[in-house]
């Protein structure tokens, strides 16, 4: 019981971080994450070197302060993993709880859409409609979106096929509850745990995503401050500036680990498995 609610505490402790960053950005990071210095370029962290004590993660190779453009770069992964998870959840759960419930040609033509889209990596996806639609935060999204929604159908629409043979959703048609009262007051809300469970651990995966679309340069345009696009720009420096990339690295893992833990955690207390054994 203990380890399943620290999971919960440090992983949302992480994922609260990462939202105060992303508001606060304007008011945490010390530099303008655009603003160019070259004359301070490749600056080390202050703790390497005591002659750059303005620079707490150094600066890049065009003299960009690290620590702002992490913190900047929290606020794309934010708004990315936020927008991308509520779009796919609510059209695959839409999906999801149409097919289920009604059945015969909606759950067929459903199951044939999800089909389709199971067939292709998620991230091969992503990335045939970044090259096709352009750079661009919205582009980015609707990409995402696209290669996610499928996930929340298909767990959606199994738990619905079992909820509408339940007692009290006959009781409900009894009652004469119209299908989509009796869907949407009766059958969806009992498919929120399984949602929520979902949704954390896509978070970590979008968040993902979208540092592999803008360090290949398919994400969000150059100028914006990414920690996919960081990792990008870091790689030719490896060897003569590691800090380049090991600090938005660093934030990518972080941030990842600490949804995980959190979605472990609320999987724990949500699976009535796991709930009788406590």
């Amino acid at each position: 019981m203990f380890i399943r609610f620290m999971k919960i505490w440090v992983g949302g402790a992480i994922l609260i971080a990462l939202f105060v960053c992303g508001v606060g950005a304007p008011w945490l990071a010390p530099h303008d994450p655009q603003a160019q210095t070259l004359e301070d370029r490749l600056k080390p962290p202050r703790w390497m070197d005591s002659g750059s004590p303005a620079y707490l993660l150094g600066t890049d190779n065009l003299g960009r302060d690290m620590l702002s453009r992490i913190i900047y770069g929290s606020q794309i992964s934010l708004l990315v993993g936020t927008a991308t998870v509520i779009l796919a959840g609510f059209i695959g759960c839409a999906l999801g709880a149409a097919a289920g419930y009604f059945g015969s040609t909606t759950d067929e033509i459903v199951s044939k859409i999800s089909e389709i889209f199971l067939a292709f990596p998620f991230l091969l996806i992503a990335i045939a409609i970044m090259a096709f639609l352009g750079q661009g935060l919205f582009n980015l999204i609707f990409a995402l979106m696209l290669s996610r929604w499928v996930q929340y159908c298909r767990v959606v629409r199994g738990e619905v096929l079992s909820l509408k043979e339940r007692d009290f959703v006959t009781a409900a048609k009894a009652l004469g509850g119209r299908d989509f009262y009796v869907l949407l007051r009766h059958v969806v809300p009992n498919t929120f745990s399984s949602i929520t469970v979902i949704a954390t651990f896509a978070m970590a995966v979008v968040i993902i995503s979208e540092a592999s679309l803008s360090f290949l340069g398919l994400g969000v345009p150059a100028h914006i401050a990414t920690w996919g696009s960081m990792l990008s720009e870091g790689r030719s420096y490896i060897n003569r500036a590691p800090w380049l990339t090991i600090f938005p690295g660093m934030a990518i893992f972080i941030t990842v680990f600490g949804i995980n833990l959190l979605g472990d955690g609320l999987r724990d207390i949500f699976d009535p498995k796991l709930r009788r054994q406590r």
